[in-house]
């Protein structure tokens, strides 16, 4: 009884748009609790302690590498997945892996912007929506006005307008959080990205032989790692 007195006033302020706002609203909220739930998840990268980890490594021993890969391939981490990838493909050159790298990437980025671009629409359509229910609210209310006989009050007026602005305030107050949260969780995957291609690619580095010194900005402190041997020198300074 409740939730039919509620959709009842909720058609009563809307009118003809009440359905369409509630089914943006419906389905921008689903679209923003899967979005957070997958963040939750997927925010740390542990980036620091598997840097350690896999340099650690001996690149020359291949039973040590494959069983990095059997203990860490089902980890739910990005990042160690994108890690043991790269493994996998250690024997192909620099080249393909970098392509191998890209193509991987590329479908992440897809998981991690699922469902942006229909907040961005849905942010773009409510509040057209609304407005279009505004107007035919307005256009309703001048019909009424021009079939009365006699004086309009101002109250009378102000509650017909009142009515027709509704639908416009109820598509802006879907639109602002789609928007919103379509632009913060962007920001979020660019960042989580960019941070996952910045590990792999000094990983790929150190598969091609070359350790990279961080706390230098000169080339000269790149060297070769000992005991890689897996790809030709001139290669690896490529």
């Amino acid at each position: 009884m409740f939730d039919l007195q509620f959709f009842t006033s909720i058609h009563a302020q809307l009118g003809i748009m009440t359905w369409p706002l509630t089914l943006l609203s419906a389905l921008m909220l689903m679209l923003i609790f899967e979005r957070i739930v997958f963040v939750v998840m997927n925010t740390k990268t542990g980036s620091k302690p598997l840097q350690k980890e896999i340099y650690s490594l001996s690149l020359t021993n291949d039973k040590q590498l494959e069983t990095y890969v059997e203990r860490h391939q089902q980890d739910k981490s990005t990042l160690s997945q994108g890690i043991c990838m790269l493994i996998n493909h250690r024997h192909f050159t620099k080249s393909l892996r970098e392509e191998a790298v890209s193509i991987w990437l590329q479908k992440k980025r897809r998981q991690f912007t699922a469902g942006l671009k229909l907040l961005n629409i849905i942010g773009v359509l409510s509040p057209l929506i609304g407005l279009l229910g505004t107007v035919v609210g307005l256009i309703e209310m001048f019909k009424g006005l021009s079939a009365t006989q006699g004086g309009i009050s101002p109250a009378e007026l102000a509650d017909g307008l009142g009515l027709a602005m509704s639908t416009t305030a109820a598509g802006l107050l879907i639109a602002l959080p789609a928007i919103a949260s379509s632009q913060v969780f962007a920001l979020w995957a660019d960042r989580t990205l960019a941070k996952i291609e910045y590990v792999l690619n000094h990983f790929n580095l150190h598969l091609a032989g070359v350790s990279f010194d961080e706390s230098a900005d000169c080339p000269k402190h790149c060297k070769p790692c000992a005991g890689s041997g897996s790809e030709s020198p001139r290669e690896s300074t490529a």
